[in-house]
């Protein structure tokens, strides 16, 4: 039997912070509605519905305009929900899919005619394994003509391991939720450490989302916004920031989404690094194609 989420935010209070025109949610998700878009029978826990109408809610609500939609691995490999999401949103949407190691040439062309610019691999142990290293780098490869690049999800006490293989791969990579690093252990700890070292390689790109998920100190989530600070000061050009609505994979509660959003002043001080991480970052990244 799967794991059940609990619900998302009914009523995530109206942001005090207004973010800049264009500003982008670069990490958000769809889940069904599971009538329509069932889940994968192999899922490792079972999310609420989250449509993409209700996303679109959301971020009327936040003030964002944009959203990168990241496929997550209750819908496998099925990327329907995904594709319905983006074609809805048209231009304001982009997504990262996540495909079969086989998938044919016009599968990927026809993910990317619906906005996709990528897609992701998970190794982190909750969700039920390793993505298969050989079928990344084949699939990256493939990337690297299309213009794609890879998203990558892992355990924090993983980077050195995966360190090797990310940095061979072809094409741009970027690392979620700051590499869930563990707040409470510091900015010292080997995992940070080496995760700014791969970001001093020009092609990795983080995003310093998640500050629920690396907190040990709970709402507002003070103790992540020191490493979120941190990378958006030494690699502005290369940080991206997203809610992770519905919060998928939580315990028993899950954050409000205005709370997140009026972190980004503690994350970026400087309004040209709250434009670069919103606007110009995401731009670059996702819709150059």
């Amino acid at each position: 039997m799967t794991k059940p989420c609990p619900p998302f935010h009914p009523f995530p209070r109206k942001p005090d912070f207004t973010a800049p025109p264009g500003a982008c949610d670069a990490h958000c998700h769809v889940f069904g509605p599971a009538a329509k878009f069932p889940f994968s029978p192999r899922r490792s826990y079972t999310p609420v519905d989250a449509s993409q109408e209700q996303l679109g809610q959301l971020h009327a609500h936040l003030g964002l305009s944009r959203a990168v939609i990241v496929q997550a691995s209750c819908h496998g490999t099925d990327n329907s929900a995904l594709v319905d999401a983006l074609r809805a949103g048209k231009e304001a949407r982009r997504g990262i899919a996540i495909v079969e190691p086989d998938i044919s040439d016009a599968g990927l062309a026809d993910l990317h005619a619906a906005g996709v610019r990528g897609s992701r691999f998970s190794f982190v142990k909750h969700l039920g394994g390793d993505a298969r290293l050989e079928a990344m780098r084949a699939l990256a490869d493939r990337y690297a003509e299309i213009g794609w690049h890879v998203v990558v999800y892992f355990d924090a006490d993983r980077i050195g391991e995966l360190a090797p293989a990310l940095r061979a791969l072809p094409v741009p990579v970027v690392i979620d939720h700051m590499g869930r690093v563990n707040a409470s252990a510091g900015q010292d700890q080997p995992a940070f450490i080496e995760l700014q070292r791969l970001l001093e390689d020009g092609r990795f790109w983080v995003k310093v989302s998640g500050a629920e998920r690396i907190s040990r100190a709970g709402p507002p989530f003070a103790d992540a916004v020191p490493f979120a600070r941190t990378l958006v000061h030494r690699f502005p050009q290369r940080v991206l920031w997203g809610t992770d609505w519905p919060h998928p994979n939580m315990t028993d509660w899950v954050p409000d989404d205005g709370a997140l959003v009026d972190l980004l002043p503690e994350i970026a001080p400087d309004e040209a690094q709250r434009h670069a991480l919103l606007v110009d970052n995401p731009a670059r990244l996702y819709w150059k194609n």
